[in-house]
């Protein structure tokens, strides 16, 4: 049993929770209404919530509220007596006024209000461009820290982790995401739970969805099989919170009984030969439940001073237990039992899976005396945990006849370690010895002192066994040499015996207190190595600027706390592996394996020594994760291989390649911040230059083309008249470049206004191509352009400007006689982030796009440099003939950015061709008014 001592608070959980406490009292609360989908009823839950205050004197201020036309909803909301309301602050965005949060006029209206609450609909909302922070769940975050508590609504397929999980089973990819360590630091979550078949009666009911967007509702995203899984998704989502919140529970009320909340499994795995069979039925037994299941393996100081073969045995079968997914530990322990109890009540495991053969439980007499010199059954072990934790459920697995007969020879245990044994027979007699000159000058008593002084020396340097083993030969040396009659068993006084036992009874005691500190001091000893290395590779890197240094320092620290050679395998700008630089000091058939390192990176998973894949290798390669993606490959070729097969040393490796990997990102984004400095440096100095250029130029441009246009007119003869011709062609072109390079400062210093308009495609296509008329002369146009294309709103000047560029370039870069293609289509039809409603093509919030391809059969576009096409002066070949600075296609991709759309380049088939596709948003068009005849034309 757990002594008073054993009970008491941790110091520095007491410090963090009193540091959250603090914390709490100046941050507000926050309540998330939680449902697997729209319409499930989240809003109107909150809003029932927020009625109930109302009643009780506290009106909490509606933020925003999205009642998505629900009649229920919006007679919640509009109610009586009325809620106060926050008036929407509206936003310009791309010509139109858009409804957005007000979070400025919150803080100013409830910032340091005592219990001050507000109601914000839609967590995962993407804010209107230009708000101050992109997610609404930002938003919230700011009153939270300004001391406003907030009640707000979020569906599963908004949360991060799930996003791709809901994809899978709806075919829908929702773009706007909740993280979800934010939904985990909710004060409250409350599930609003409607069944499937509930939820579609509401649909065709009307009071999800309304008309046809019902229909096409119950269609694609709003089918019974979605709406269970995402069902089930919440409620799972939902159990582990509460999972969470329990067992913060059991550690803050340090509740040390075992809640059955849960049946999650703790399997103990023991020396014996049946460890491996007991994981799998383990694993086996966790699958069939779907619950989580750990394995852990306790190492007392008997089993710690097994061969190493049969302690590497123990160490494969514990990775086995992490292969097949268990979370593992090796705990040092004097007693077993007990430590096995510990670990199941602070994980609140329920069920308890052990062996029936003798291994398992031959640790649990380690922490009893002579338990060295003999081997318990399970029985012992059971009844060890039956009385260190009475709550757990205690399941047998039993051996197989290989197995048992394995087990029936354990082996002499003094065979193992016989110079142990033998120092300690040589340190008893050495003491006898030593005090066999001063027995006539002092007393037996401090004779008896003295024996246990070499007791308790054995037992700090040789162990336990040899400790009980001293203690027996003290006595009988005692009784031997130095009490009447001497160099003789007998004993002439009776109060001898009493000596002899109480001496016989203190050695074994302070023997076997001693050898446990020993145990217990090497065990920390080895945590304080394992957390001062982590320390030393985290402080070297901090002050690492390049990547050689990183490099360098984590290979250098590395090889100290593992031994061996450490190398790391840094990517390159082109995602290559580059081999260590110390590499080359290695003899060829001792370097790491370049593909094995490739595998590792494009699978994220060891490889090599210790691993399923290439065990037989004497490198062990690491995938050097980060934050953003994979940084490298670490290849360790450790002293001992069996160091990778310790759980606490993988660990510390897999640790310190993640600290390698986030350094090497840390250099890697500074290195890319100052390239991107210098470049806006360059840019602003370059389009300053080209502003001004252009300007100067604009004047003497003019009267040059003024003064050839002259000549032209004029009866000249032919050279004459063939050179004026060239002045004003040559004229015009730089007069061309001089505009493109106006256009271009303009776009990038965005003093160029947008003139939307809802335009008609084809009226734009028609326009261009009348535009480019003589440049297409000797072309065949082929249109592909349905006329049920709806409108759009966009610049037409400028959209013009674009297409007729590509249709130049396609004219340009193609002989005569080949064919371009003009092709207009739509594209898209999506899910609103705004509360999972369902929208389609061409209602408010519709993420559709009309797309534009511009595409010839002409020698196609150079592999590899499609997106270097639209940087500035940037051409398809460096050197070539036809005209041109490189500026039009840098200008095409300013004016889709400026509308909210993209450009891009590709080959149109692998043959060759090049296509040049440009994509529109598509909005919602005003609204024309009805046509009536007889009122047109009534007099």
């Amino acid at each position: 049993m757990p002594s008073a001592a054993d009970e008491r608070p941790d110091p520095d959980n007491l410090l963090a929770q009193i540091r959250q406490q603090e914390a709490a009292q100046s941050r507000g609360r926050l309540r998330i209404y939680f449902g697997a989908s729209a319409g499930v009823g989240k809003t109107f839950a909150m809003l029932q919530a927020a009625r109930h205050l109302a009643d009780q004197g506290r009106a909490p201020l509606i933020g925003v509220v999205e009642t998505h036309g629900r009649a229920d909803t919006a007679a919640l909301l509009d109610g009586q007596p009325p809620l106060p309301r926050l008036p929407l602050r509206q936003v310009d965005h791309r010509g139109r006024a858009l409804p957005e949060f007000d979070l400025d006029g919150a803080l100013a209206r409830l910032k340091d209000q005592p219990d001050a609450l507000i109601l914000v609909d839609e967590l995962a909302h993407s804010n209107v461009a230009g708000s101050r922070h992109p997610k609404r769940w930002q938003d919230v975050e700011e009153l939270l820290a300004n001391g406003i508590s907030v009640y707000t609504t979020v569906n599963v397929q908004h949360l991060e982790s799930l996003n791709d999980v809901v994809g899978g089973i709806t075919g829908v990819r929702v773009q706007e995401t909740l993280p979800d360590t934010f939904f985990d630091r909710a004060d409250e979550v409350v599930l609003v739970d409607t069944p499937a078949d509930e939820l579609l009666a509401r649909l065709k009911a009307g009071k999800v969805y309304q008309g046809a967007q019902a229909e096409r509702a119950g269609q694609h995203f709003f089918r019974k099989g979605n709406l269970m899984a995402l069902r089930e998704l919440a409620l799972r989502r939902t159990a582990d919170r509460v999972e969470d919140d329990v067992q913060a529970w059991r550690s803050n009320e340090r509740i040390a009984p075992v809640w059955k909340t849960e049946a999650a499994i703790l399997c103990a795995i023991g020396p014996g030969d049946e460890a491996e069979s007991i994981v799998r039925s383990a694993a086996q037994l966790a699958q069939q439940l779907a619950v989580s299941w750990h394995a852990v393996h306790v190492e007392t100081p008997a089993l710690h001073r097994q061969s190493d073969a049969r302690r590497e045995r123990t160490l494969r079968v514990v990775r086995l237990a992490q292969d097949l997914g268990a979370a593992t530990a090796v705990l040092a322990a004097q007693d077993p039992a007990q430590a096995l109890a510990d670990y199941a009540r602070q994980h609140n495991l329920s069920k308890l899976l052990m062996g029936r053969g003798a291994p398992a439980a031959s640790a649990s007499s380690s922490s009893l005396s002579f338990s060295s010199l003999r081997r318990w059954g399970s029985r012992d072990l059971a009844a060890h945990l039956g009385r260190a934790a009475p709550e757990l459920d205690l399941i047998q697995v039993g051996a197989s006849a290989t197995q048992r007969s394995s087990e029936d020879d354990p082996g002499p245990t003094l065979g193992a370690a016989p110079r142990r044994y033998l120092w300690a027979t040589l340190a008893c007699v050495g003491v006898a010895v030593a005090c066999w000159p001063l027995s006539h000058r002092i007393a037996n008593d401090n004779i008896v002192m003295l024996f246990l002084l070499g007791v308790v020396g054995v037992a700090m340097r040789w162990g336990r066994g040899p400790a009980v083993l001293a203690s027996f030969l003290s006595v009988a040396l005692f009784d031997f040499l130095f009490v009447a009659p001497r160099l003789s068993l007998a004993v002439s006084d009776v109060q001898y015996v009493i000596t002899f036992v109480v001496m016989l009874a203190v050695g074994l005691i302070t023997g076997q207190l001693t050898a446990g500190l020993r145990y217990e001091a090497r065990v920390s000893s080895e945590r304080e190595a394992r957390a001062r290395g982590l320390f030393e590779l985290t402080r070297e890197l901090a002050g690492a600027l390049q990547t050689e240094q990183v490099v360098a320092t984590a290979e250098l620290q590395l090889a100290q706390q593992f031994g061996g050679r450490a190398l790391l395998h840094v990517l390159d700008d082109e995602d290559r592996l580059q081999p260590s630089p110390t590499e080359q000091t290695l003899a060829m058939g001792e370097r790491p394996d370049a593909g094995t390192a490739r595998w590792a990176l494009d699978h994220e998973q060891a490889a090599g020594l210790g691993t399923d894949t290439l065990p037989g290798s004497h490198w062990f390669y690491l995938p050097l994760r980060a934050p953003m993606r994979t940084r490298g490959v670490l290849a360790l070729r450790p002293g001992d291989a069996q160091t990778l097969m310790l759980p606490e040393r993988r660990a510390q490796l897999e640790t310190a390649a993640r600290i390698a990997g986030q350094a090497l990102e840390r250099v890697h984004y500074v290195e890319v911040a100052q390239q991107a400095l210098l470049q806006i440096e360059s840019e602003r100095l370059r389009n300053s230059l080209l502003s001004a250029l252009s300007h100067d130029l604009r004047t003497p441009l003019a009267a040059l083309q003024g003064l050839a246009e002259t000549l032209t007119k004029r009866p000249l003869d032919p050279d004459a008249a063939e050179t004026a011709h060239a002045i004003e062609q040559q004229s015009l072109r730089i007069n061309a470049m001089v505009h493109n390079l106006l256009d271009m400062a303009r776009l990038q210093s965005g003093a160029l206004k947008l003139n939307r308009q809802w335009q008609p495609v084809d009226e734009v296509i028609g326009t261009s191509l009348q535009l480019t008329g003589a440049t297409l002369a000797r072309h065949r146009v082929v249109l592909d352009v349905p006329a049920t294309l709806p409108m759009v709103e966009l610049d037409a000047v400028l959209i013009e400007r674009v297409l007729v560029n590509l249709l130049e370039n396609a004219a340009k870069y193609t002989p005569p006689g080949s064919e371009i293609r003009v092709i207009a289509r739509t594209h898209g039809v999506a899910v609103s982030g705004q509360g999972g409603d369902v929208v389609e093509l061409g209602a408010p919030g519709d993420q559709g796009e009309i797309r534009l391809s511009v595409e010839d059969n002409g020698p196609g576009l150079p592999l590899g440099r499609e997106e270097a096409l639209f940087e500035k002066f940037t051409r398809g070949h460096a050197e070539s003939p036809l005209p041109g600075v490189g500026l039009g296609l840098a200008i095409c991709r300013a004016i889709m950015q400026a509308h909210g759309g993209r450009i891009w380049a590709e080959r149109a088939t692998p043959q060759g061709g090049a296509r040049f596709s440009l994509a529109l948003p598509l909005g919602q068009p005003p609204a024309l008014p009805a046509f009536d005849e007889d009122r047109e034309f009534q007099p």
